[in-house]
């Protein structure tokens, strides 16, 4: 039985300082490296994959919208051209970072409103997917299972990756409670500890209706923003491995 952790980090930029990196990067298996539009810039980005090397962090592409305002959480009317072209440019930017680093990409991870479209449009999780098949097809692309993401990402040969959310709530279908309703976040520690262990072992999640839905499981994700996300992600591995769960990157041999 073997799993990824996951977090998003290199979110700060310029004089804003956000997230736990220092904490979350040690505990962690695969980083999703925020690529300078919806958070991020060349020196954090810099920093952070030089970080992930010295650890032994596997390193992966983070795109989102161009939205620093909004944190990518802003859903924008964008063509599917248009997302191609967003997504290749953050892809190359944080691969040319990396490459001058000696580090090769593992993995894409679409970021926030762009995550959650291409999960359930049918247009946008193809150009995801072609413009990570364009730079790189050794890359894994991380969607929600059984959503257009994966789909997609197999289509155009990619090899891709079910990731779960132990910090967010559930939809009876599979999907993920919108940010906006309440209790979309759960920031319970013990809850959170405990429905990735479920999650790794059972591949199921408790739903907000309280049904046990479905659930492929290749890598689980911590929100590298929610308050002790370090902590957190600490407890779930500590867990995961206390029940024999392998955690290891899923690049890795």
């Amino acid at each position: 039985m073997r799993i990824d952790l996951n977090a998003d980090v290199g979110e700060s930029y310029g004089a804003y300082v956000l997230g736990q990196d220092n904490a979350l990067l040690p505990v962690i298996t695969s980083a999703n490296v925020a690529c300078g539009f919806h958070a991020g810039d060349p020196g954090v980005m810099r920093a952070t994959v030089a970080l992930a090397r010295q650890l032994g962090t596997a390193v992966g592409a983070h795109p989102g919208f161009p939205d620093l305002a909004g944190f990518g959480r802003r859903e924008l009317n964008a063509t599917a051209r248009e997302v191609e072209d967003l997504v290749v440019y953050q892809i190359g930017a944080l691969a040319g970072i990396a490459a001058a680093q000696g580090v090769r990409l593992q993995h894409v991870k679409p970021h926030g409103a762009l995550y959650n479209i291409a999960a359930r449009d049918t247009a946008l999780p193809d150009a995801i997917a072609r413009a990570t098949a364009s730079v790189d097809r050794s890359l894994i692309l991380f969607g929600l299972p059984g959503s257009q993401s994966i789909d997609a990402g197999r289509r155009h040969g990619l090899r891709t990756a079910c990731e779960a959310f132990a910090d967010r709530a559930y939809r009876a279908d599979g999907t993920l409670v919108p940010r906006s309703e309440p209790g979309a976040v759960i920031d319970d520690a013990d809850t959170v500890v405990s429905r990735a262990v479920t999650m790794a072992r059972e591949r199921v999640v408790v739903a907000s209706d309280g049904s046990r839905v479905p659930l492929e499981v290749d890598t689980i994700c911590v929100h590298g923003d929610t308050p002790g996300a370090a902590a957190m992600a600490a407890r779930i591995r500590h867990a995961l491995v206390a029940v024999g769960v392998d955690v290891k990157a899923v690049g890795a041999a």
